[in-house]
């Protein structure tokens, strides 16, 4: 009899997600409407580049990066080939003051909330907020590190990764029929091994977890029936040597850093996949050409403000994965608006 876990949902719950991953997107155009007035300057200033704009309005790349694909996601304005960007009709009549349709009104009553401030101060100095706006806590990554808030945060990414992760699991069915042993690093509550494992009884399984939260990992996997199949390494991602394996998972993992941090971990997973082994990439990414999807866009608005990270491409993954030896493959979907991308170590 198959395991529970191997049966995924009849339905796809992207419209449900997207209500939450939209969340901080609209206090994102707020701040850079109301506080910079960057459209106006835009229309002003035909055919600049992030550089620039990073440079009259003292932000900083990442943010900026963020910023403007929900831009082009929205139709706000195009980019060419160069990097050089323009407002659309769209963007010019409604988000520069002068235009007798200046939507800036509309947006007003949201200008000073605890969110729009935090996302000025991303834009200008690279650091992510704190967790949900609130005064009382730090950034997410520091938040991981108190029990409760790992507790109930887990809880949250559990919600949504036994969908995520079964589907997962299905599309990866050629690719693991080989395969041995899966590494699942800063696995969570190990939801993603839990779902791999129970989809393909060939595989075992360890989550890769920092304290306190492998200890949720542990009874996660207890409550599954799993031990026999998935153990729990305790250590920092960052700081500690990785187990061998030739699977190696980075599930919503990358997207919370950014490029030089990235960089570190896939140096870390060419190091302990063998020639041949297999590194999965599993997230919500934008499209090479940075113009969406827009459900994408608007979550990584929400990324770029909690975390050091935002959503990526194919192609910045890729070149990240080609320097530390490894050979990309193509990107597929999976469900809700996520999927994932695969990489042969040479």
């Amino acid at each position: 009899m198959s395991h529970p876990l191997a049966h995924p949902p009849a339905s796809d719950p992207a419209l449900l997600l997207r209500f939450r991953d939209r969340q901080y997107s609209a206090e994102l155009l707020a701040a850079a409407l109301l506080h910079f007035d960057c459209f106006t300057w835009m229309k002003d200033h035909p055919g600049c580049t992030d550089g620039e704009l990073c440079l009259e309005f003292d932000w900083i790349a990442r943010p900026a990066d963020v910023l403007m694909t929900l831009c082009r996601a929205s139709g706000l304005l195009t980019t060419d080939g160069e990097g050089r960007h323009r407002l659309t009709t769209l963007g010019e009549e409604h988000f520069t003051k002068g235009s007798p349709w200046f939507l800036g009104p509309y947006f007003a009553p949201i200008r000073d909330t605890p969110i729009v401030k935090n996302f000025i101060s991303v834009l200008t100095t690279g650091r992510p907020a704190s967790w949900q706006a609130k005064s009382d806590t730090g950034d997410w990554h520091t938040s991981m590190l108190d029990p409760v808030f790992a507790r109930s945060f887990t809880d949250l990414m559990n919600s949504r990764g036994i969908t995520f992760g079964q589907h997962l699991a299905a599309a990866l069915t050629t690719l693991l029929q080989d395969r041995h042993h899966v590494l699942d690093v800063a696995g969570g509550s190990g939801i993603y091994s839990a779902c791999l494992t129970a989809a393909h009884p060939h595989l075992r399984a360890t989550v890769l977890e920092q304290k306190p939260v492998d200890a949720i990992t542990r009874t996660e996997i207890a409550r599954h029936g799993l031990t026999n199949r998935v153990e729990v390494a305790t250590g920092d991602m960052f700081a500690v040597e990785w187990p061998r394996t030739d699977v190696l998972l980075f599930s919503n993992v990358l997207h919370d850093w950014d490029f030089p941090e990235m960089d570190l971990l896939v140096e870390k997973a060419a190091r302990t996949l063998p020639a041949g082994g297999l590194l999965i990439i599993h997230d919500a990414f934008i499209r090479d050409d940075k113009t969406g999807p827009l459900p994408v866009a608007e979550y990584s608005a929400l990324l770029m403000n909690i975390t050091q990270g935002k959503c990526y491409s194919p192609a910045e993954y890729g070149r990240c994965l080609t320097l530390h030896g490894f050979t990309p493959g193509p990107y597929q979907d999976t469900v809700a608006d996520r999927g994932f991308m695969t990489a042969v170590k040479n």
